[in-house]
Formats: C-alpha cells, sequence, structure tokens
C-alpha cells in the first residue's frame, strides 16, 4: 500500500480524498494556488505545496508543477480528482515515466475514452448503443450549420475534450448553430486546452442515466447500478439520485453490461462512469465515458456501501476486487443537492465573495432513520473565488424509500445556512417540492420546462403557509415577552403580551389566538382549526428549529419591522405578526417600486469582459448580442432585451466588473 498520495486538486473532491486516504492510514500532500492558500484541503492535509498564481491555467493544470510537488514530498501515487487533470493522458504518463502511480485508469485508456470522438467510435465497435452524429472534426461555424442541418435539429455541439457542462450547446436553428460553435470553442479553449468540436443529435425527452463502473488490473469488471442526473441547467447537473426511479430491472442489468463491455475494450481499470440518454421507451444511447471519479460518487456509495474513493486507491496498488456482481445490492434511495455560489434569481449566474456564514445540517443518521452526508471545501468566512467552479459543498441523504431520501433533503436544506454570496439552496429546495420531481416524471429540460422565465422563488402551498404563520405567532409572542423584560416600566412592572394577533403570510392574512404554556403554544385559526407550536428558539437565533402540529418545520429567521423574514422550502416570504388595529392600518400603506434600470446594460454576475460587440450610435435589435463577461470558466453572452441606440460604453475589454455596474446605456 502506500505510504503518501498527493491529490492534484482542490476543494471538496481534495477533502473527500484525504477523509479516506487518513482511514486507511495513508498521508496525504495537498497543492494549492495563490487564492488557495487559506483553503479548507489546504488545512487538512499532512503537506501542502505551492504551485503558482490562481489561474487553474497558471497552477492546478500544469503539469511539470505537479510534478515538481511530487518530487519534492516524495509521494508515490497522485490522485487527481475530477476536472484539471484528472482526464490528462500526458499527465498519467508523465507519473508512470517516474514511477510514481496515477490512481485512476491507464493512461491509453484515458486517451482513447477522454476523447469524445474517439470514444463513440470504440463503442460502436463495442457492441455499446450510441446517439446518431458527425464524429469527425469540424473547421469551421458554416461547416458546423451545414453537419447540423443534415442531422437534424435540435443538435448538441459539444467540446471533444469537454466535461461537467462545459463547451457544450443546443442548436435549434442555423443561427444557433453558428454561435453555438463560436461559444463552445471558446469555452473548451479556455477550459480544456483543447478546442476540437463535434455534433450530435439532441434527444427530445432525454432522462441522463449513467452507470458507475469499477475495474482491477486481474481481469475484473463491475458496475455499482446507476444515478439519474437529469435535473440539469446548462448542461451542468444539479440534482443527482440513485438508482433511477425509471429503469426496470431489465434495463438496469443491460446497460451496467454495455458500461463493463465498453470498459473491457480499453482495457479500463479504476472507477469510471458511462453516461448515456435514455429516452422515454427506455432506449438507451452512449454519451461519453468519465475516466476518473465523478462529482455524484457519494449517492451510488451511500446505496452500495462502497467507499470508492478506497477502492480507487487499492485498485491503484495491485490489489484485486473484494466483491463480486452478485454481492452488489441496491440498498434504499439517495439524493445529492449541488450547492452553487450562483444566484437563482438572476438565471443562476456565478456569484463570489466571502461566506460569512456557513452552517451545514449534521452529518450522520437523523432522527428520522436517514442518513446526511455533505462533502464540502470551504468554511465560514472563507472566499468564493471567481477562478474555479462555483460548487461549494455537495449536501446527500439517504432514505429506504425515494421519498424519505427527499423528506430527509428537504429538512437538510432548510437547516443549511449560507449568507454572504447568492447560492443555489432556494431552488433545489424548490424542486425537491415540486410535484412532478417528487413523482420521478423528469428529464434533462426539466428546468426549462418548469421555469422558463428563471426561478423567481418557491410558492408555499397553503397548508405550509398555515404552518408558518402559527410559527411566526408563536415567535413573535416569545419575542415579544423578552422584549417587555429588556425594557420594563417605570414601576418595574412587565407590560402583558397580548394574545390576540393578525400575521400575513405570503398574501394571505389569518386572525389567530395564541394560547401559551410552559411546553409551548396553541395556535388557534379564525376557522376553529389550531396548530400545536414547541420550539425552543430564541430571539437572534438565525435558524428556527419547531415542531408544528406534531411535525417538524425548520425556518431561516431574519428580524424585519413588525415581523420576521422567514426562508423555507425554496421560499422566502414575510410574516407580519401586528395587533388587529395595527394589521388595518398596514392595509394602507402604499408599495414602494423598484428603480428603472431599463435603460442601462448591467453586469449580471462578477467577472471579466472578454467583448464588446457594439459601438456608441448603433442602434440594435431585440436579442442582439451586446457584451460577452467571462465568469468561472463559463462564457456569458448579454443581450439586447429591446430595440435600442447606444448612448454610452462604460466597461472596456478585459475590465472586472461587479454585479450590477453599467456596462452601456441607450438612448
Amino acid at each position: 500500500m502506500f505510504n503518501k498520495i498527493l491529490i492534484a486538486n482542490r476543494g471538496e473532491i481534495a477533502c473527500r480524498v484525504i477523509r479516506t486516504a487518513r482511514a486507511m492510514g495513508i498521508k496525504t500532500v495537498a497543492v494549492y494556488s495563490d487564492a488557495d492558500k487559506n483553503a479548507l484541503h489546504v488545512r487538512l492535509a499532512d503537506e501542502a505545496v505551492h504551485i503558482g498564481a490562481s489561474p487553474a491555467n497558471q497552477s492546478y493544470i500544469v503539469i511539470n508543477k505537479i510534478l515538481a510537488a511530487v518530487h519534492e514530498t516524495g509521494a508515490d501515487a497522485v490522485h487527481p480528482g475530477y476536472g484539471f487533470l484528472s482526464e490528462n493522458r500526458d499527465f498519467a504518463a508523465a507519473l508512470e515515466a517516474i514511477g510514481v502511480v496515477f490512481i485512476g485508469p491507464p493512461s491509453p485508456a484515458i486517451q482513447a475514452m477522454g476523447d469524445k470522438i474517439t470514444s463513440k467510435k470504440i463503442a460502436i465497435e463495442a457492441g455499446v448503443n450510441t446517439v446518431p452524429g458527425h464524429m469527425d472534426l469540424i473547421a469551421d461555424a458554416e461547416e458546423a450549420v451545414k453537419i447540423s442541418r443534415q442531422i437534424g435539429y435540435p443538435v448538441m455541439i459539444k467540446a471533444s475534450a469537454g466535461g461537467g457542462g462545459k463547451g457544450m450547446r443546443i442548436a435549434h436553428d442555423d443561427a444557433e448553430a453558428r454561435e453555438g460553435f463560436g461559444s463552445s470553442k471558446n469555452e473548451a479553449a479556455a477550459s480544456f486546452g483543447d478546442d476540437r468540436i463535434f455534433i450530435e443529435k439532441f434527444v427530445t425527452q432525454p432522462r441522463h442515466i449513467e452507470i458507475q463502473v469499477l475495474a482491477d488490473s486481474h481481469g475484473n469488471y463491475l458496475y455499482l447500478h446507476e444515478r439519474e442526473c437529469s435535473i440539469q441547467r446548462r448542461n451542468q447537473k444539479v440534482i443527482e439520485a440513485a438508482p433511477s426511479p425509471f429503469l426496470d430491472e431489465d434495463t438496469r442489468k443491460a446497460m451496467g453490461e454495455q458500461a463493463c463491455a465498453l470498459a473491457r475494450a480499453v482495457g479500463y481499470t479504476s472507477a469510471g462512469t458511462v453516461e448515456f440518454i435514455v429516452d422515454g421507451d427506455r432506449k438507451f444511447y452512449f454519451l461519453e465515458m468519465n475516466t476518473r471519479l465523478q462529482v455524484e460518487h457519494p449517492v451510488t456509495e451511500l446505496i452500495t456501501g462502497i467507499d470508492l474513493v478506497e477502492q480507487m486507491i487499492r485498485v491503484a496498488a495491485g490489489e484485486k476486487l473484494a466483491f463480486k456482481q452478485s454481492d452488489l445490492k441496491i440498498n434504499g434511495w439517495a439524493m445529492e443537492s449541488r450547492l452553487y455560489a450562483e444566484d437563482p434569481y438572476r438565471n443562476f449566474l456565478p456569484s463570489i465573495g466571502r461566506l460569512t456564514r456557513y452552517r451545514p445540517p449534521s452529518e450522520g443518521p437523523t432522527p428520522t432513520g436517514g442518513i446526511i452526508r455533505n462533502d464540502t471545501g470551504v468554511f465560514e468566512g472563507g472566499e468564493i473565488s471567481m477562478f474555479y467552479d462555483p460548487m461549494i459543498a455537495k449536501l446527500c441523504t439517504w432514505g429506504p424509500t425515494r421519498a424519505a431520501a427527499i423528506d430527509e433533503m428537504r429538512l437538510a436544506l432548510d437547516q443549511f445556512e449560507v449568507e454572504g454570496i447568492g447560492h443555489n439552496l432556494p431552488f433545489v429546495a424548490a424542486v425537491m417540492d415540486h410535484p412532478r420531481f417528487a413523482s420521478g416524471n423528469i428529464t434533462t429540460a426539466f428546468i426549462a420546462e418548469e421555469y422558463p422565465d428563471g426561478f423567481q422563488g418557491a410558492t408555499l402551498d397553503d397548508a405550509t403557509t398555515k404552518r408558518v404563520a402559527a410559527a411566526a405567532a408563536a415567535m413573535n409572542r416569545v419575542a415579544e415577552i423578552r422584549r417587555t423584560r429588556i425594557s420594563g416600566t417605570m414601576d418595574n412592572h412587565e407590560r402583558k403580551v397580548g394574545d390576540v394577533w393578525a400575521v400575513s403570510v405570503q398574501g394571505q392574512s389569518f386572525a389567530l389566538t395564541v394560547a401559551a404554556d410552559k411546553a409551548g403554544s396553541t395556535v388557534s385559526f379564525a376557522d376553529g382549526t389550531s396548530l400545536r407550536v414547541e420550539s425552543d428558539w430564541t430571539p437572534g437565533q438565525p435558524l428556527a428549529r419547531l415542531m408544528v402540529d406534531a411535525a417538524p418545520l425548520v425556518m431561516k429567521v431574519g428580524k424585519i419591522p413588525s415581523g420576521f423574514r422567514l426562508r423555507l422550502r425554496g421560499a422566502d416570504v414575510k410574516a407580519h405578526v401586528r395587533t388587529p388595529r395595527a394589521a388595518e392600518l398596514a392595509l394602507l400603506m402604499i408599495d414602494k417600486l423598484p428603480p428603472d434600470t431599463s435603460r442601462f446594460l448591467l453586469c449580471p454576475m462578477p467577472g471579466l469582459v472578454a467583448r464588446i460587440m457594439v459601438a456608441v450610435g448603433d442602434e440594435v435589435q431585440e436579442g442582439q448580442p451586446l457584451a460577452t463577461v467571462e465568469a468561472m470558466k463559463m462564457e456569458n453572452i448579454l443581450k439586447a432585451e429591446r430595440r435600442g441606440v447606444v448612448k454610452k460604453i462604460n466597461a472596456t475589454q478585459g475590465a472586472s466588473l461587479r454585479v450590477d455596474d453599467v456596462i452601456m446605456e441607450f438612448e
């Protein structure tokens, strides 16, 4: 077994590898850039080596710098994590050349499967179902249009060396094919140093289902069942589950066997993932093979009990797999929500800054019989940098059934406290409550279909709204009692706190009475119903854990005049708790209107201006590209919302902008 492993990565995956290595008694080495000098993975490792400036192309993907760190620390193996150099054939070969073990597949397998064009040809030869498409390289945008017409729209334009949704566009017509080809080439070159592009048919009503494979150097090829990864935005996975609610046993077995056949065809060893697109008739087509550990591997670990990082290490050390296919049963269901530093209210655009508050839910067994796991690479007070992917954490839950795993996730998301940056917690929480997601009737178009105008926040159902109103009334009583004890009166007697209140939540008003006792409060409504509220919440606590009508309710709490700001289940609501007279007067107040910004093109996210596509005096049409802003390795094209004339351009190419900085003004 190895004595010391260097992790050629950062963030949560570096922390994840360190955790397993430590459990195996293996020392670890972290590498870090300028931006990561105080990062969590640096703190956790036994040793750490600085490898360069913040941009990945000056640090994490510079092979010679990683090799120098290996030499300096005497590491006898390297785990690449995912992304960066994990699927770089030259990196694996360079390690092999100096006698250091690459904890992953052999370099020829990486080369064969890392190129989507080559891998598709190999898949066909191995008897694996494939999607129709053009597998040769494409010279320019006009050739891309010609090929797209031949295949038939819609098509998927993809980077040959791509992954993680980068360098990928869907085109429905010639204009989108031209634009998508250019953007895909630019993103591919920036992210992978390889701008080759290919095109394939986009399968309608698709589900993204992938098979986890594991192989050793003794000829054993196993599949650890599937993961459903259909909840995606911009081709980037957001929520994953294992197993899939869609597959039957025959399809699962057929997909698993084809995945193993492909791995065998290229002499694969270690953990890998074969991704498939599955249509509504359960016909499946090979998409790509990821020759590395997947981001979503924890859900497979939760349903199989297999530590995939440990198996990668053992296989790399020459050990034989200690189990066979018949041993790999599916136990329960697991969910993974990817927590990203992005603003769901601004079309999921990246967000950067300091984590002023970061309190994930407690890991381990839950009171309701489930399991919570949180893989992370950040800490409270740390910085979310613009140089890397915006992932903050991967929150996972397990339950004996799919419904139980979803219930566990709902509560866990409500308990997860993140402040200081924009994040997608409200969105993933809303998805968990969506009836279509709960039913399992999902495709990769779920977000586009269910949120066509973007995410504007969730709306609580009537039953939950009533529970929130009861909770707010009980919490207000606690706050009022505390306030009277602090202020007191001239004769040193406490002011009496009333029992009758009016609570308004999400446009609904409730007249209610609060009857308190030592254990909690009974909140009675005008319709004759009542709810029992019990909690140890005290004013000032940002998280309230309550039992309402014997069921858990968790809310993030902020104080506002005459009530609370409450966040739960993807909703962000104001609960006003007033006396009946104050409630009457509040109805007379006029709502404040937001400022008019229609004459400005505002920067929607922190980033760098890559291009300005118009000049002062130009007349622009609705939908016309105006500027390109790069953030977190993604290229974002900003387009005109309406017809107008450019009056002034405030930003220049290469400028670093903040959210809502004015890029240009219109007449």
